[in-house]
């Protein structure tokens, strides 16, 4: 990817943010409630009517959509995402320390997914039709179709209720914390994986270059680990990509089931209270992560494959 190609990209990137900001703000400011009163009942506070004119007057809340939006996004240019009515506090203080629990309990679950993916995969590629294939995609099959929440709550009956070994909780302080949510996120992302894997594989082992190379008697594993598996990474990376993006906005389900304290249960929290600011400031976050980390894979694809460097 060339340096006019990441402009673009990042332009695009400009483009698709404001867009998701308009959207965002939108969504809040037509929501039901009056926020001001919703953060005097987070609080624990009944107001009375004057109390709430007047804040809504300071908060500028009476003003024109617009200029309440121009008012916001200049702030969020500005790095103020305004304070959380439930916590009172910076939202960018509570999005930040949120966030490496977050990354943390991704990067954990995409190690254990690899781990399980790939040998899967490629196994069932080049054992294509036979036993170990319909095997691999019996369980897939099984994979895909549970939802998180249920693999979360058996695995907490059967490693926390029945064996003791592992906390129900998690604090994300320790290895052992993560274990059973990053589990949970992972059994899903396998089975997927491994399906992905398999397409990739039997497609490069059906290739001429394949072909040639069994008929001058190369080792089938040198054509396997050598040639196949590389030219087989860029649809995976690919996949790495947006689910790494997935994740840090689609753990919500998975961390309030296990009180784990990243991003996901953080939003969860602000949605039910109501939380705007909060809830604003967390779309953003995770928009800006997803569209960063997809641009960091398409510029990846030129150390990955030669060929994407011969086409600029």
């Amino acid at each position: 990817m060339g340096k006019k190609q990441i402009l673009s990209r990042l332009l695009q990137m400009l483009i698709v943010l404001i867009g998701i900001s308009i959207i965002t703000f939108l969504l809040t400011y037509l929501s039901p409630g009056d926020p001001v009163r919703n953060m005097y009942l987070a609080q624990g506070l009944m107001p009375d009517e004057e109390q709430v004119a007047v804040l809504r007057e300071e908060m500028g809340l009476n003003d024109p959509f617009l200029a309440q939006y121009f008012r916001w996004l200049g702030n969020c240019l500005h790095g103020d995402f305004g304070t959380s009515f439930a916590l009172q506090k910076p939202v960018v203080t509570l999005l930040a320390a949120r966030l490496w629990p977050t990354l943390k309990l991704a990067l954990m679950s995409m190690v254990l997914m690899l781990i399980v993916a790939v040998p899967l995969g490629v196994l069932s590629a080049v054992y294509q039709d036979g036993p170990i294939d319909y095997i691999v995609r019996a369980i897939t099959f099984f994979g895909v179709s549970i939802p998180n929440f249920w693999v979360g709550l058996l695995l907490i009956l059967v490693f926390c209720v029945q064996l003791r070994l592992l906390p129900v909780v998690s604090s994300g302080g320790t290895f052992k914390d993560m274990i059973l949510p990053a589990a949970t996120l992972a059994v899903a992302m396998s089975a997927k994986y491994t399906r992905q894997v398999r397409t990739a594989v039997l497609e490069e082992l059906h290739s001429d270059y394949v072909t040639g190379a069994r008929a001058r008697g190369v080792p089938e594993w040198k054509i396997l680990w050598g040639n196949v598996f590389p030219n087989s990474l860029l649809p995976l990376i690919t996949m790495l990509g947006l689910s790494v993006g997935s994740l840090l906005g689609g753990t919500s389900v998975v961390e309030v089931i296990f009180s784990y304290p990243g991003m996901g249960n953080l939003a969860v929290s602000a949605i039910t209270s109501y939380d705007y600011y909060l809830i604003q400031g967390y779309v953003l976050w995770v928009a800006v992560i997803y569209m960063v980390i997809n641009l960091l894979v398409d510029i990846s694809y030129n150390y990955v494959d030669p060929r994407m460097r011969l086409r600029r």
